[in-house]
């Protein structure tokens, strides 16, 4: 049996209330206060994980009781110590390796310090994240009726680690592939290298809003701090997949515009009859590409750092989704807002950009 563990946080105090519901009657503010002090909590036992090749683990939830907000406003020496203790924790329960979940795996240097203080394997899961967040642009281009040779892709922040491995991944099947950043000089060398890998020939810019205007489908992975993406950047049908965290594409993006699809990610189907013993808002059996990772090294046995800082290699990920194939972990959908989204969704979306379209076509 192979055993793993993953790191939660809420990402906002009301997240706190679906664990405790006492503290519904309590002021947010005292809850944060309460739960800065906590230590580590084990949330759920993970049962029934079984790849196609008969291997099975086990792995648990740990809760590091931070917000997202806390995560980016308290000390960084402090957030690292909750991360670090909540590490440890799922090697007392059992764990050989542990993912690092949303914010944990953000903050500071992206779980190098985290993995040079804990005597357990780290990952982030962001390769895996990429590797989903490629495959779901694939499957909403199929829903939505775009063929993604002849589509114009824009990646936003095209010259970072994470940026540059979807561009260069990208490249392979995309005729028409725009790269966005605010250096011109790395954007050159970017599509250079692109040239010599692959047949495409992008384009280069930096005006990040004239980039999306035009594209079809938009990868947003950019450092900024806050949402950058605004409703008016996008046209009718396009396709948004927002693979940064912090997101660059606010919710009131995807309030305004009921024509476009914004999504974060692939929904993963887990192998096995898994039992998470936590509702995370997803289907059953399945959930983040990011747990995800750390389950499918747990079950290949791969008992070491993977993801780790912010230097994201295509070679990585083109590694853990050959792995995820053949452990039979699969994308079953997309997710926006930490939340599934319907195919009776994305049909309400490709309807509206229609209707968008036509009124414009008529004015």
């Amino acid at each position: 049996m192979e055993r793993f563990g993953f790191i939660l946080h809420p990402l906002e105090i009301q997240d706190i209330t679906r664990k405790f519901p006492w503290a519904e009657r309590l002021p947010n503010h005292w809850l944060e206060t309460m739960f800065r002090h906590s230590p580590p909590i084990r949330v759920s036992h993970i049962t029934g994980l079984r790849s196609p090749q008969g291997t099975e683990a086990e792995g648990w939830f740990v809760g590091c009781l931070l917000t997202s907000r806390q995560m980016v406003e308290l000390p960084l020496p402090l957030v690292l110590d909750k991360i670090i203790k909540a590490a440890r924790k799922a090697k007392e329960l059992g764990a050989n390796i542990v993912g690092l979940g949303a914010f944990t795996a953000v903050v500071g240097d992206a779980g190098l310090t985290v993995a040079k203080n804990v005597d357990i394997a780290v990952t982030t899961g962001n390769s895996y994240t990429v590797a989903t967040a490629l495959q779901g642009i694939r499957y909403a281009a199929d829903m939505m009726e775009i063929s993604l040779q002849n589509a114009s892709v824009a990646v936003l922040g095209a010259t970072g680690s994470i940026g540059s491995a979807c561009a260069r991944i990208l490249a392979r099947d995309v005729d028409n592939l725009v790269l966005a950043a605010r250096s011109m000089d790395k954007l050159e060398k970017l599509a250079a290298k692109i040239r010599i890998e692959t047949r495409a020939n992008p384009s280069v810019t930096t005006d990040l809003a004239e980039a999306c205007r035009q594209a079809d489908i938009v990868v947003a992975v950019t450092s900024a701090t806050n949402a950058i993406v605004e409703p008016e950047w996008l046209k009718p049908g396009a396709i948004v997949c927002d693979v940064a965290r912090p997101r660059n594409v606010s919710r009131r993006v995807a309030e305004a515009r009921k024509d476009v699809l914004i999504f974060e990610g692939g929904v993963v189907q887990v192998p096995g009859k898994v039992d998470f013993g936590l509702d995370f808002g997803f289907p059953a059996k399945t959930s983040y590409a990011c747990m995800a990772e750390t389950m499918i090294l747990a079950l290949e046995g791969r008992y070491e750092n993977f993801t780790l800082g912010r230097d994201l290699s295509v070679e990585q990920v083109d590694e853990i989704a050959r792995l995820a194939a053949k452990n039979g972990f699969t994308v079953a959908g997309l997710r926006s807002f930490e939340r599934a989204i319907s195919k009776e969704s994305i049909a309400a979306v490709k309807e509206n950009a229609r209707k968008t379209r036509r009124a414009i076509a008529s004015s």
